[in-house]
C-alpha cells in the first residue's frame, strides 16, 4: 500500500526524533511491503527565521494533502519574547485548528523495565495502562477575548477566556465513550464543575451522554481530585477525557509515571477513530524541544517511534504493523538499550541514532 506522510520536525529535538520515526516506518514499509513517501515542511521557530510566520501556508497545504501528519516540537529560548508578535507555539495551535484536530490521546503505559525511572514506588506503578483525552481546539487557548492592555493609571491587565460550546463538549466526550468501549468499559470525566460555569456545562453534557453508554462505567471527577490520584492511586483510571488547559498539565504530570517525557506519544484526531475507520491525524511526542540537549545525539526517539505506532493504526489501519512497533520497542528496553533520560545502572547506554536503529534491528530481526 501507498502512504503519504507530512514531516513537519520543527526546532530543538524534533528533527532527531523525527529522524528516527522515519527509519522505524522505512523498516515497517520493508518488512510489510508499504511504501511511504514523505513531504517535509517548516513549522515553529525555524519557519518564523525563514518565512516570519510560524505556520506558513505551503506547509498546511503539505499537511492537508496527506494520509497523516508526523510533528517534532516548536519553540525554544531564541524565539522566548513575551512581547513577540509571533510565536512558534502558534505553528502547533494553528494547525490543530485549521486541520479540526480536536482530540487529543496520549497513552501512559508503564514498561517493567523501566519502573526504576519512574519517582513513584513501584507498588504504586502496578497496573498503570491509561490514556488521557484532551480537547485542543476549544477553551483558554483559543477563547475570545484573548488580549493584554494598560489602565489609565498605566497598570498592566491582561485576560483569557475559556469557552466551550455543547458540540465540542460532545464530539470529544464521544471519543472518550467509544475508545472505553474497546477497552476496560471505565471513562473519567474531568472537569472544574464546583467554580467553573464551562465546566458545569461539560459535567450536564457528559451526563446526558453517559446514558447512552450504560455498559460504561463513569466517574465525574474535578480536575485537582484527578492530579492527586494520578499519583496515589494511578491504576484506578481507564480513560480521562477533559477540556483543553486541564489535559495540558494532566499529561505532562502523567509523564512521572513512565519516568520520562521521551516515553509518551500521542494523536490528535479529526475524527472518532473506530475499528475499521482510519481517522486523519497528526502524531507527535509530547516532550517538547528540550533545547538544553538538542544537538548533542542523546534524545529520547522512543516517544515519536510510539506515535509512529498510534499513526499506523489510528490513521493508516494497519494493526498489525503498529503491534510489531510496540513489540519492537518492548523487546529493546527488555534487552537493557537505554538513552540518557530512562537510564539505569545496569543499562546500556545509547545515542538517539543508535537508539532508533536498534528498533530497526528488532522490527527487521
Amino acid at each position: 500500500m501507498n502512504f503519504s506522510i507530512a514531516l513537519l520536525p520543527g526546532d530543538g529535538v524534533g528533527p532527531e526524533v523525527v529522524a528516527e520515526g522515519v527509519k522505524v516506518l522505512e523498516a515497517v514499509g520493508s518488512r510489510f511491503g508499504h511504501n511511504f513517501r514523505y513531504e517535509e515542511s517548516l513549522v515553529g521557530g525555524i519557519a518564523i527565521d525563514t518565512t516570519g510566520v510560524a505556520l506558513p501556508l505551503e506547509t498546511l497545504s503539505n499537511a492537508e494533502s496527506s494520509d497523516a501528519v508526523m510533528f517534532g516540537a516548536v519553540g525554544g529560548p531564541k524565539w522566548d519574547d513575551p512581547k513577540a508578535k509571533v510565536r512558534p507555539e502558534d505553528g502547533i495551535l494553528q494547525i490543530r485548528k485549521a486541520l479540526k484536530l480536536f482530540a487529543n490521546l496520549r497513552p501512559v503505559k508503564i514498561y517493567p523495565q523501566l519502573e526504576a525511572a519512574s519517582p513513584l514506588k513501584p507498588e504504586i506503578l502496578q497496573g498503570v495502562d491509561l490514556v488521557v483525552i484532551r480537547e485542543l481546539t476549544g477553551g483558554l487557548y483559543y477563547g475570545k477575548p484573548k488580549r493584554r492592555w494598560s489602565t489609565p493609571g498605566g497598570k498592566r491587565r491582561g485576560v483569557d477566556t475559556m469557552a466551550y460550546t455543547e458540540q465540542e463538549i460532545r464530539r470529544v466526550l464521544r471519543v472518550g465513550f467509544e475508545l472505553a468501549l474497546l477497552r476496560r468499559k471505565r471513562l473519567a470525566s474531568v472537569d472544574k464543575a464546583n467554580v467553573l460555569e464551562s465546566s458545569r456545562l461539560w459535567r450536564e453534557i457528559a451526563q446526558e451522554m453517559e446514558k447512552d453508554y450504560p455498559s460504561v462505567t463513569v466517574e465525574h471527577a474535578l480536575v485537582d481530585t484527578v492530579a492527586m490520584q494520578l499519583i496515589r492511586n494511578p491504576a484506578r483510571f481507564d480513560v480521562i477525557v477533559t477540556e483543553n488547559t486541564f489535559g495540558d498539565i494532566l499529561t505532562d504530570e502523567a509523564a512521572v509515571l513512565s519516568g520520562s517525557m521521551g516515553m509518551l506519544a500521542s494523536a490528535s484526531l479529526a475524527e472518532t477513530p473506530q475499528p475499521g475507520k482510519p481517522a486523519f491525524g497528526l502524531y507527535e511526542p509530547i516532550h517538547g524541544t528540550a533545547p538544553d540537549i538538542a544537538g548533542q545525539g542523546i534524545a529520547n526517539p522512543l516517544a515519536m517511534i510510539l506515535s509512529v505506532a498510534m499513526m499506523l493504526r489510528l490513521s493508516l489501519g494497519l494493526e498489525n504493523e503498529a503491534q510489531s512497533v510496540e513489540s519492537a520497542v518492548e523487546g529493546v528496553l527488555a534487552d537493557g538499550y537505554r538513552t540518557q533520560d530512562i537510564a539505569a545502572q545496569d543499562s546500556v547506554a545509547v545515542t538517539t541514532t543508535e537508539m532508533g536503529s536498534k528498533v530497526v534491528g528488532m522490527l527487521s530481526g
